[in-house]
């Protein structure tokens, strides 16, 4: 008999080790959904204006061009803007931060308490402060074991296990489309908890996900170093 090659897919050890740090991806991208979640509701309540859902701000920007209003093409235009540059920041400071969560989430939670703490009035500067915090976000998690995830936007998530749906009743057995429900019904509990609390206190209900933000960033901690750079972009 022929000895089986060895490789990383053999050894039980590597097998347990991957599905463990699936399982905590999967907790922190959950975790994350859920403060995305908190936040978009907030946001939009507080100003009438999307946090993290650019499709709905790109939409609304588009009505604002063809009704010719001014106001709301800078308003609307500025975030999304503010969103690209969050992105774009979060991977600058991933990078610098070592690709550790905590750095990241710090900076996250202060933009978020910035948001809260302006003054009413200054709803445009509070929107663009948390819209870039949420950009910022994407850059605590990419993928987990190799499967994309997004965090502040579930269109691609919902298109995704729709996709493993239609391959799945045609017979095939692919697997991981069903772990993209979960910053799915993370991020529709989050919004649920930022309506209540944006009902009670307004904007400065920012103020929850700021914590959230922190608290997620402590958690960060007891992940294995190693597993934190496989979830950030690389």
């Amino acid at each position: 008999m022929l000895p089986v090659p060895f490789s990383k897919s053999n050894n039980p050890l590597y097998v347990r080790a991957r599905a463990w740090r699936g399982r905590v991806g999967l907790g922190l991208v959950a975790s994350l959904s859920v403060l995305a979640g908190m936040t978009d509701a907030i946001g939009f309540l507080a100003t009438g204006d999307f946090v993290s859902f650019m499709s709905g701000n790109t939409t609304r920007l588009a009505v604002a061009i063809g009704e010719g209003d001014l106001r709301a093409i800078a308003r609307l235009g500025a975030a999304v803007m503010a969103f690209i540059a969050g992105n774009a920041l979060g991977i600058l400071l991933a990078r610098l931060g070592g690709r550790r969560s905590l750095p990241l989430m710090l900076i996250i939670a202060g933009l978020l308490s910035t948001s809260a703490l302006l003054p009413f009035e200054s709803q445009v500067p509070a929107l663009l402060a948390a819209v870039l915090a949420m950009g910022m976000l994407n850059a605590a998690v990419e993928q987990v074991n190799g499967l994309p995830v997004g965090l502040t936007y579930v269109t691609g998530a919902l298109s995704r296990f729709g996709r493993g749906l239609g391959r799945w009743l045609l017979g095939e057995r692919r697997t991981g489309w069903r772990v993209q429900l979960v910053p799915w019904t993370g991020m529709l509990i989050g919004a649920v908890l930022g309506a209540m609390l944006e009902a009670r206190f307004g904007v400065k209900a920012m103020l929850f996900s700021a914590g959230l933000a922190v608290v997620l960033g402590l958690i960060s901690l007891k992940i294995p170093r190693r597993w934190q750079r496989d979830y950030m972009p690389r």
